[in-house]
């Protein structure tokens, strides 16, 4: 199944009828009302639909000034983005996660650091989603539990301090990765133009925050828990490196698995499956291969890509075939102030 691009769209073009929306209906006796001021009030939402027309996704945000005084206990904060309505269609293939990126890339880009969401106990698949990302049960509104996340509260947990990454202790690399592999994995960083711009499909290596990239490099080894990586996807034409290859975006590694570290070859599969954009047989076949799996969670698009040219002219990366490629603390800090990213992202 595939995917248009998840729009951002006026609720008066977006169909409330549809049986999609029934069970906010339920859980929400005034969700038309609420609806209908929304239509007057012109907002937006994000909306996502499949290539039959199928709505399976709807989230809705809003900034709010602080405090905030309708929930108990009241969260004395500034501001606040609140998430107002969030529900995706599970089918497995981790879409919930593609929306909590957009939730917190909102709040970043808002400059915002509190979010919180208000969900009632049944929604055991959501609450356990947004657990997972770093949100904590903090009180109640009106028969629902409320959760928040603070940007930039770090527990040490990579998984749960998401999108802030750690930037002392730790070592960096640049790797690369081929246009067709970038493209499926890091829909968010694709480049202006090019193919697989127009629809992405709903996969678990596409819509998930982790991700593995498997590595044929001895150098592979050397990465550990807590590194920071720069993805460079390579250039998708012959002779045009100088400027169509580029580093595109931030991650950082969650866990680092030699082949040789499994059981067997069922393990490794089930390790790779939902994160790696490999099929089976193809995952078998790199086993065999003795590659090195690399899980990471993808932080952020660089809102600037940075090309080759000015890796190696403005950053001084040495000249040659980059693989795996280490980065001092310099050079790192050089190309992510190039790239135009929150600082946020590394405090």
């Amino acid at each position: 199944m595939s995917f248009g691009p998840i729009q951002k769209l006026f609720f008066q073009d977006i169909n409330f009828d549809n049986p999609f929306f029934n069970s906010l209906k339920e859980d929400y006796p005034g969700f038309e009302v609420w609806v209908e001021r929304k239509k007057r009030d012109g907002d937006k939402a994000y909306y996502l639909e499949d290539d039959n027309g199928a709505i399976d996704a709807f989230l809705y945000l809003k900034i709010e000034e602080g405090p905030i005084s309708d929930i108990t206990p009241a969260l004395l904060v500034p501001s606040a983005l609140k998430i107002g309505t969030l529900k995706v269609n599970p089918h497995g293939t981790r879409l919930g996660e593609r929306f909590i990126k957009i939730i917190i890339n909102h709040a970043i880009e808002n400059n915002i650091d509190l979010i919180y969401v208000t969900v009632f106990a049944h929604h055991v698949a959501l609450i356990s989603l947004f657990e997972e990302f770093g949100f904590i049960e903090y009180g109640s509104k009106a028969g629902e539990k409320v959760y928040i996340k603070n940007i930039g509260q770090k527990t040490g947990d990579i998984v749960k301090d998401y999108p802030v990454v750690p930037i002392v202790n730790n070592h960096k690399y640049l790797i690369s990765i081929y246009p067709d592999y970038h493209t499926q994995l890091f829909p968010d960083s694709i480049l202006f133009g090019e193919d697989g711009d127009e629809i992405i499909h709903d996969l678990s290596h596409t819509n998930s925050i982790h991700k593995i990239y498997l590595s044929g490099s001895s150098d592979s080894n050397r990465i550990e828990y807590g590194d920071l990586i720069v993805f460079y996807r390579t250039s998708d034409i012959p002779g045009r490196a100088y400027y169509r290859a580029v580093a595109t975006s931030l991650c950082v590694v969650e866990e680092v698995r030699p082949s040789s570290s499994f059981s067997n070859e069922d393990d490794f599969v089930e390790f790779c499956r939902s994160y790696s954009l490999f099929d089976e047989g193809q995952l078998r076949y790199h086993y065999r291969k003795n590659v090195t799996a690399i899980k990471f969670l993808y932080i952020t698009a660089f809102k600037y890509k940075v090309i080759r040219k000015k890796l190696l002219e403005d950053i001084k990366i040495p000249d040659g075939r980059w693989i795996i490629v280490p980065l001092d603390d310099s050079k790192f800090n050089q190309l992510i102030s190039m790239s135009g990213i929150s600082n946020t992202y590394t405090s």
